[in-house]
């Protein structure tokens, strides 16, 4: 009786731990957009932007994006469909199961059966989530497949990359590459050919340093229809998504204390009646990861760190510095999020 006690607590102990180890990527991962890379940057959604200064390397390509990508030989997602390469469910799910695993592996080795000895315990719980992971990737397949058949083919745009420097008290600084320079790669080959590159004016950077500060505010506090006003509606339904997905978690994302470091043009142009920006920005923040329902703050919580990402801004040509709306957010490719102590 006492063995069979001992077995019962071993097992809902090592299954407590893997549950923690899988809870910990969501959490680590918070801030708005949760560190992912995502929207729409015109006909240069699937090219990659200039590097700068402040994100001197690629930038990660898109997981989610509306904009179809028809161009082979894409080294992410599933018939070069946009929204399957490296989408947050599939990082959760494998997060989980392999969290799940490693859990249970550490406690065979706490109590001395070995590394796998812990897991025959619930290896129907295991056998249930691989069935649940066949189902899903059948499934996702079959979407993509379909999806690819009915796609419109993408009009691409493009153009030599813009360069602008911009000094002051701004904390955007020179930018990255002028025109005509060339060599800066991209996801899948050359740019496309048949935008326009644009100036851009002081008042715009104070618009975009402005959008980082007052959208992470309105994403801090849950404010969807804030969100709604300053970015794209693809944007928005992002966020929207994420936002939900919290609710359901009983989790709240808390962002304050944002600072913008420092800021570089990327490139700047005009397709049709659309203008667009990418700016590379480094900037501090505060990014803890709180209890709905106690306002305790979650272990794991970034806390005070500093973050550096691309973001896209679109307007309507002529539109003004308050007519920029937050089109995509992408992220430095093989990037590392740094702590500050």
């Amino acid at each position: 009786m006492l063995g069979f006690l001992a077995r019962k607590r071993g097992s809902l102990l090592a299954l407590t731990l893997a549950g923690l180890l899988a809870l910990a990527p969501a959490v680590a991962e918070a801030r708005m957009g949760g560190g992912g890379s995502f929207g729409s940057r015109g006909g240069r959604t699937w090219s990659a932007p200039p590097s700068t200064r402040t994100m001197p390397g690629a930038a990660s390509s898109f997981d989610r994006s509306v904009t179809p990508r028809t161009a082979p030989g894409y080294n992410g997602g599933y018939m070069g469909q946009p929204g399957y390469a490296g989408s947050s469910f599939g990082r959760g799910f494998m997060g989980g199961l392999a969290g799940g695993l490693l859990g249970a592996g550490l406690f065979g080795l706490l109590t001395g059966q070995g590394f796998f000895g812990g897991i025959g315990g619930f290896m129907s719980i295991i056998g249930l989530l691989m069935q649940v992971a066949l189902i899903y990737f059948l499934a996702r397949m079959a979407f993509a497949w379909f999806a690819n058949r009915n796609a419109p083919a993408a009009q691409r745009f493009g153009g030599a990359p813009f360069g602008n420097a911009f000094g002051g008290g701004s904390p955007f600084g020179v930018s990255g590459p002028q025109p005509g320079a060339g060599g800066f790669g991209g996801w899948n080959g050359a740019r496309p050919a048949s935008s326009t590159p644009i100036k851009l004016e002081p008042q715009d950077f104070d618009a975009f340093e402005r959008l980082l500060g007052e959208m992470q505010a309105a994403y801090s506090r849950e404010d969807l229809g804030a969100l709604r006003m300053m970015s794209t509606p693809e944007m928005a339904s992002y966020f929207d998504d994420e936002l939900e997905a919290n609710r359901r978690k009983g989790v709240v994302n808390r962002v304050s204390n944002v600072k913008l470091l420092s800021g570089d043009l990327a490139e700047a142009w005009r397709e049709g009646g659309d203008e667009y920006a990418t700016v590379a920005m480094r900037f501090a923040l505060n990014d803890v990861m709180e209890d709905r329902a106690t306002g305790k703050v979650l272990p794991g919580s970034p806390g005070p760190s500093e973050a550096t990402e691309a973001w896209t801004f679109r307007r309507d040509a002529g539109a003004g510095q308050r007519g920029w709306k937050l089109s995509a957010i992408q992220q430095s490719a093989g990037r590392a999020e740094s702590r500050v102590a």
